[in-house]
């Protein structure tokens, strides 16, 4: 069983991890304000001291601790230190993302080391910033200046507290979200005093208006967390954790893409030939800005060049290259020119078609990890660098994968969009978009909108700004058990937001779009276009392309226009009947999110 302690953001968040595994955990708050959803969790509420967090664990045989709390909560930090050093437990430290800690920025050590700067440099009208927990540790300096002003919560309990802490009422103003800026052209405050709260906590938003305005920013550092908690900063992290520590928490565990793999590789070759010493380890960030970590398996260091490489963990994802060893060797080059060139190591594909947006001739290593790559290497040095990914295996696996029929030979492609890969399994996917649809009913019970990822998703939510973000469902691959779950829950209206390359497939009855199960068929495609009176060079145009995302501009106008809507009518008459009770509308998404052709 799992405890998480949260009341934020990254608690919100934790949580709806925790739900996706369909296993029972707890999740606990000082307050009962935080509106959140445990679909599977037992919410507790009020605050435990050592011996009631003791005793709470011991009884539900809690096996792993989460600290999601907000970082200035010094008192619960420490309590869950205590615990987890007392009952062995492991804990992990949802943490925040923070920005850099800028110089324009005054730092202070603590609150009564604000009070002796702020007093040191002449600030008597000041907007705090900190929330109402902090006016009695601001006491000192708020009863020698009567133009100190304090924002709070628009809360009974917040304003109670205030007053029951002495601070005058009319010196009072509620936090409104969004309205940083306003407040402080109303207030006019010499200075703000804030805390270290990160991104999610407003800390950059509160920052820029007040440097926008030309007022000062006195900040309170975060304290320390406890050493000994492993710190995670976003839901990949967070879940591998929960597979590392409660094994069968989720049914199947997650892994890494081989992009991800190539740059933590690179990365670490890289480290090895700038320190002259081995990584046992290396940080990377995802597309997404979240911080993971993978082991080096091993490094070899020359003179001018590094080799390093990763074993590829796909988790429990039946995934081809799971095992394999991924090696990237890292040159420094002497002549001028681009500051990164890719070059095709051994058991890496060679582009030999177009399409792919990869240079024909070029290694198959697609945009995302080079992006990944890229940002990693230049952060390190400016120098130029040549970067050759090698697979040892991967000509033999890539045998039994698609690459041969999208034009890549020699090797595997060094792919992955998100740099996590998620276990591919019909039974836990189709679990999870049936939670998912679950909370969607009960906050949204009119209209279900499901989209393959969250790329279509951002397209389509602008259709439907006033929808919840609980009535957005990725189906992943599995449209024909996402509109079956719609159906069983008696949702009325559906709507599908899909791209071209799974629409195709969809079109021809594959309700199941994984590429390891289907590919585009060209032959089909050339059909659609004749039956529904497209000219002649519409075959001859379908027959170019690689991917199916080539479509939108290989035919022309008057041939999209019969195309598409042709298309759409069957991804609707295959999916239709699924959903025999309920209206469904798709909506077809362009490569630049726009939605050209719809079927209602």
């Amino acid at each position: 069983m799992i405890l998480i302690l949260g009341g934020t953001t990254e608690g919100r968040a934790a949580v709806k991890t925790a739900d996706e595994a369909g296993s029972p955990y707890f999740y606990s708050t000082r307050d009962a304000h935080q509106q959140v959803d445990c679909h599977h969790g037992t919410r507790l509420t009020g605050a435990m001291d050592e011996e009631a967090m003791e005793a709470f664990c011991r009884e539900k045989e809690i096996r792993l601790l989460v600290d999601a709390a907000h970082p200035f909560a010094e008192v619960l930090h420490r309590t869950v230190a205590v615990v987890a050093e007392r009952l062995s437990l492991p804990v992990v430290r949802y943490e925040r993302v923070y920005p850099p800690r800028s110089a324009d920025i005054i730092w202070c050590d603590d609150y009564d080391d604000a009070i002796r700067r702020m007093e040191a440099d002449g600030v008597t009208r000041l907007l705090a910033l900190t929330g109402v927990q902090t006016i009695g540790r601001l006491r000192a300096y708020w009863q020698a200046h009567d133009a100190c002003i304090f924002r709070i919560l628009d809360l009974p309990t917040s304003l109670a507290l205030a007053e029951r802490q002495g601070f005058p009422r009319e010196r009072i103003v509620y936090y409104e979200p969004g309205g940083d800026e306003a407040l402080l052209e109303r207030v006019r405050p010499q200075a703000i005093l804030t805390k270290e709260s990160g991104e999610s906590g407003g800390f950059i938003d509160k920052v820029e208006a007040a440097h926008k305005l030309g007022i000062a920013v006195y900040a309170v550092r975060r304290p320390p967390m406890p050493a000994g908690f492993v710190t995670v900063t976003g839901r990949h992290g967070f879940r591998k954790q929960i597979e590392r520590f409660v094994p069968g928490f989720f049914p199947l565990r997650s892994g890494y893409t081989t992009g991800s793999c190539a740059t933590a590789a690179a990365k670490a070759a890289l480290m090895a030939l700038l320190t002259g010493e081995e990584q046992s380890e290396v940080s990377y960030a995802l597309p997404d800005g979240e911080v993971m970590t993978l082991p080096i398996a091993e490094t070899h260091l020359g003179e001018r060049e590094a080799t390093a490489a990763v074993i590829k963990d796909a988790g429990d994802d039946p995934d081809v290259t799971n095992g394999c060893k991924i090696c990237a060797t890292v040159a420094l080059r002497d002549e001028e020119g681009e500051g990164i060139r890719f070059l095709q190591g051994e058991g890496v594909g060679r582009v030999t078609l177009p399409g792919l947006g990869l240079e024909i001739g070029g290694p198959a290593i697609n945009r995302t990890p080079r992006e990944m790559i890229t940002r990693e290497l230049t952060a390190l040095c400016d120098a130029p660098l040549d970067v050759t990914i090698a697979v040892p295996d991967g000509e033999k696996i890539a045998r039994q994968t698609f690459n041969p029929k999208l034009g890549i030979v020699d090797g595997i492609s060094i792919v992955g969009t998100s740099g996590i890969v998620m276990p591919f399994s019909s039974d836990a996917f189709v679990r999870s978009i049936r939670r998912e649809v679950e909370v969607c009913r009960a906050l949204s019970p009119e209209r279900l909108v499901i989209n393959s990822g969250a790329r279509s998703e951002r397209f389509v939510k602008a259709e439907y700004p006033d929808l919840p973000a609980q009535a957005f469902v990725h189906f992943g691959n599995f449209i024909g058990e996402t509109l079956k779950i719609a159906a069983e829950l008696g949702i009325p209206n559906v709507t599908m937001g899909i791209m071209v390359g799974k629409a195709v497939k969809l079109a021809e009855g594959s309700l199941d779009t994984h590429s390891k199960k289907v590919v585009m068929n060209k032959a089909f495609l050339q059909t659609v276009a004749a039956e529904s009176g497209c000219s002649p060079s519409a075959s001859e145009a379908i027959t170019g392309i690689t991917l199916a995302r080539e479509l939108w501009h290989a035919l022309t106008d008057n041939d999209r226009d019969r195309f598409f809507p042709a298309l759409l009518r069957l991804c609707h008459r295959h999916c239709a009947p699924l959903l025999p009770d309920g209206h469904l509308t798709i909506l077809l998404i362009d490569e630049d999110g726009n939605i050209p052709y719809r079927h209602a």
